[in-house]
């Protein structure tokens, strides 16, 4: 079977006072659509891969070190998202909840990722985090909603996906 427009992403949610989702910033490349963009971890289905949370689990520990495998587990599983750009790829993409303990730690651990960041979902759940900002596609500027984290703006799919969730447990 061809997995080929298939991915699945990671939505890593660390135990804490405020429980933290993480979040990469993917690193600047000329052949990647989502070339230094806000993201969550995870990618393309792999042929190896014997199903699309094995992408996830696989994804998140090639670009994070988070070995969900060993020291997460599985909440659960949202609606498949498609990209929405006519220049992004046909994909269908699959986001998986998973839970950490509160001492699990990520880093950088790919070419892929410039950095990686623990926010706060009280942070994500602020109106006042809650904006637009422009985009400039080949078409033109384009406004688009975002949540504000420190000077990053997370933004398209991901925001999608991450809003989608807040309103799903109930502060989105």
């Amino acid at each position: 079977m061809d997995h080929s427009g298939q991915a699945a992403v990671s939505l890593v949610l660390r135990a804490a006072a405020d429980m933290e989702l993480l979040l990469i910033k993917r690193a600047e490349a000329e052949w990647d659509p989502w070339s230094g963009h806000m993201a969550l971890p995870g990618g393309r289905r792999d042929p190896n891969d014997r199903d699309l949370v094995g992408t996830a689990v696989r994804e998140t520990a090639e670009e994070t070190a988070v070995d969900l495998e060993a020291s997460g587990w599985r909440l659960g599983r949202l609606e498949p998202v498609h990209p929405a750009g006519p220049r992004l790829p046909r994909l269908m993409i699959v986001p998986y909840v998973f839970g950490v303990p509160p001492e699990i730690t990520a880093v950088v651990n790919s070419p892929e990722v410039d950095s990686v960041m623990w926010v706060d979902l009280s942070t994500l759940r602020d109106p006042a985090k809650s904006r637009t900002t422009t985009i400039h596609l080949p078409e033109g500027p384009t406004v688009f909603p975002c949540f504000r984290v420190g000077e990053h703006s997370v933004w398209g799919l991901t925001y999608r996906i991450v809003a989608g969730f807040l309103k799903l447990v109930g502060g989105g």
